[in-house]
């Protein structure tokens, strides 16, 4: 398995925007799925956003029309844009990736997670 590295998150105002990356590396041939899961204190971790390799998109229905996912397919990244974020966004977000590698092996990778806090 190999670790994403991801960046973003932090602490932000109701309302207010986040930006989250997740960099694939390694000798990557394919990628199947690109995805954004979510662990709030006590409660169980959920996808929050997903998006495949032909760009096909799905949002739980908590975040659509606020988040927006996408990923860069030259540079193995993938993004999630949050606006208007509500106290109940607040969560350790990971990212997860399923990529073929040039040795032929398919590894279902996940980010170390990332905090998102979002209060007044």
């Amino acid at each position: 398995q190999v670790q994403l590295v991801e960046s973003g998150g932090g602490s932000v105002q109701p309302g207010g925007s986040v930006r989250l990356s997740c960099a694939a590396p390694g000798r990557i041939s394919n990628i199947y799925l690109m995805g954004w899961h979510r662990q709030a204190p006590g409660k169980q971790r959920e996808l929050v956003a997903r998006i495949t390799s032909t760009g096909i998109t799905n949002y739980a229905e908590s975040v659509k029309g606020r988040f927006t996912i996408s990923r860069d397919n030259a540079k193995n990244t993938v993004y999630l844009q949050m606006n208007n974020l509500k106290s109940e966004d607040t969560a350790v977000y990971y990212c997860n990736v399923l990529a073929q590698y040039t040795d032929s092996r398919v590894f279902d990778n996940w980010g170390q997670g990332t905090q998102v806090t979002v209060s007044s």
